[in-house]
């Protein structure tokens, strides 16, 4: 029988929780039994292992990271969207480091084709429309704003921008001016 007020979503909201405090490599069955004292045998009617409730706090950051991003993207284009787009991920991920780095885990592909994941590539597609890339520009174009947000955003929150100037909001500003300037003048195959 499961214990009364636990429910799977309440587990996997702690989890996230706990995720952001500790970070997600702390984030496991054990762990989340003890924050709500009790047994770990109690919460396997909610998730099958710690590997499942790692899973399904990716899968809360990707939507919630999804939700966010198709917010911040209403009404703008070009420059303005890529930047909205940009900051989206860098400001949830100062908000919350250990959900952004379980949005970074792989997921098999059935859940990955399941998730938020395919809401945040159609939102970056839409937006590389206002570039004008014809394919398979538009994926290479795909894939490198996904590893300059990553790239940046995993590097500041290590703390690798704070031992030199200029400030990193100032890197960053010029890195997306950079890259709108990138894919406004893509370069021919």
């Amino acid at each position: 029988m499961a214990r009364v007020g636990l429910t799977t979503e309440r587990l996997v909201r702690a989890g996230a929780e706990l995720a952001d405090e500790a970070g997600f490599d702390e984030v496991t069955v054990s762990a989340l039994a003890r924050r709500f004292d009790v047994k770990v045998a109690s919460l396997y009617s909610h998730v099958r292992n710690s590997q499942d409730l790692r899973t399904r706090i990716a899968l809360l950051a990707l939507e919630e990271m999804a939700d966010r991003a198709a917010d911040a993207l209403a009404g703008r284009s070009g420059k303005d969207a890529l930047a909205a787009l940009g900051n989206v991920y860098r400001d949830y991920a100062r908000e919350h480091p250990g959900r952004y780095a379980a949005a970074q885990i792989r997921l098999d592909p059935e859940t990955a084709a399941a998730s938020a994941g395919v809401r945040h590539a159609r939102m970056t597609r839409a937006l590389l429309r206002g570039y004008d890339l014809d394919e398979p520009d538009g994926t290479h174009a795909v894939r490198l704003l996904g590893s300059v947000f990553s790239g940046y955003v995993g590097l500041e929150l290590g703390g690798g921008f704070e031992h030199s100037a200029p400030d990193s909001d100032e890197s960053w500003s010029r890195i997306l001016d950079a890259l709108d300037a990138l894919l406004r003048n893509w370069p021919a195959a």
